[in-house]
């Protein structure tokens, strides 16, 4: 693994928040780089009642490296336009983009994105040139609608112009069916065509464990919010059997297959490195991650909580055998091993931190 450091050292960690104009202006300056080009894995969705594809995701296109921004923060407006200086912003000039944050419960963050977080990416996406943004999200732990209004998403929404959807309020024909063959899901699992029709997609996360069965709950897990607990007109509960799953952690890893994120922003300025997802025990890690690798973001994701000290099931073994990411990499949905990170940093302040986790990542 391999530490970059780029010529130009940007502001200390834990700066004053920006105003509107000083980040659009930062992250113009910040020459806006191309991130992950979205595109959809191997396997072909159908719509829902038709016959499943015979094709099977393949590791094939697997990346053969990854890039890993980390910043050690205080102020997640800071951190973002740090990371963003980082990882550069996808190229969205004219398009589409849904954003997925993690809006499971109406918890603070961690149990939650925090507002801070989702405004400063919606104000870069729009300094970028997007043409429409959009947030979607399906809480599993109360009302996605009223969720959302108690974060203070919908007023967010009306005052920054950006379209706000509560995926459980899809219709049947909101959804489409993803079945491949291999896959655990007993039905398939369906997603939203949202997802599908966007230019891009962006993916902010949390850093934190999850004691129902998940064992941790980063991008891959952050996925689930995508897929329907009921389709209108069907009865049947997709999350009654993830969460009643033996094999839950491969169903999180294959709900990842519909879509290929063009950028991921994980939070751990605050963490929960025990219950989770929506309360725990909290530690202030003061870090933030970004890139565009699910399987990297998680492995380094999971060092972090090993890190700080976490649960037996998140300790156990080398971590790239936890199952999430053992059956994410069987899916070619990143990289395969801990060798293939290459860590970026704007300072010196970070470099104690990423050895540590390159140690952790390294243990077998």
């Amino acid at each position: 693994m391999t530490t970059i450091q780029p010529a130009t050292q940007a502001e200390e960690t834990g700066g004053a928040a920006l105003s509107r104009r000083q980040f659009v202006q930062s992250v113009a300056a910040s020459g806006i780089a191309a991130g992950a080009t979205l595109a959809l894995a191997a396997c072909t969705p159908v719509t829902v009642g038709m016959p499943a594809p015979a094709a099977t995701p393949s590791a094939a296109s697997a990346p053969e490296r990854a890039r890993v921004a980390l910043v050690r923060t205080l102020d997640r407006v800071e951190g973002l336009r740090r990371l963003l200086a980082l990882a550069g912003t996808p190229e969205v000039a004219g398009k589409h983009v849904v954003v997925k944050p993690n809006f499971n419960s109406g918890d603070p963050a961690p149990g939650s994105t925090h507002p801070d977080l989702l405004r400063g990416m919606v104000l870069a996406l729009q300094a970028a040139g997007a043409q429409r943004i959009t947030v979607a999200d399906r809480s599993g732990m109360g009302n996605t609608r009223q969720i959302m209004a108690q974060l203070g998403i919908d007023a967010m929404s009306k005052e920054m112009g950006f379209d706000l959807v509560a995926l459980d309020e899809l219709g049947a024909d909101g959804w489409r069916l993803i079945e491949f063959a291999g896959s655990h899901w007993s039905r398939g699992f369906p997603v939203p065509k949202l997802i599908s029709e966007a230019d891009a997609v962006v993916q902010l996360c949390c850093l934190k464990t999850h004691r129902f069965g998940g064992h941790f709950t980063l991008s891959l897990k952050n996925s689930i919010g995508l897929v329907a607990k009921h389709i209108p007109g069907d009865s049947y509960n997709y999350m009654n059997e993830l969460h009643g799953s033996e094999e839950q952690r491969t169903l999180i890893a294959e709900a990842n297959t519909a879509y290929a994120p063009a950028l991921i922003v994980m939070d751990g300025v605050e963490a929960f490195v025990s219950g989770g997802p929506e309360r725990g025990e909290r530690v202030d890690a003061h870090v933030m991650l970004a890139g565009s690798d699910r399987v990297a973001l998680d492995a380094v994701g999971v060092a972090l909580l090993r890190h700080f000290g976490t649960t037996p099931q998140v300790t156990a073994g080398p971590v790239f055998a936890q199952q999430q990411i053992v059956r994410a990499v069987e899916l070619g949905l990143g990289i395969a091993s801990a060798e293939q990170i290459d860590f970026v940093s704007d300072g010196a302040a970070e470099d104690g931190l990423i050895a540590a986790l390159q140690a952790i990542l390294a243990a077998t």
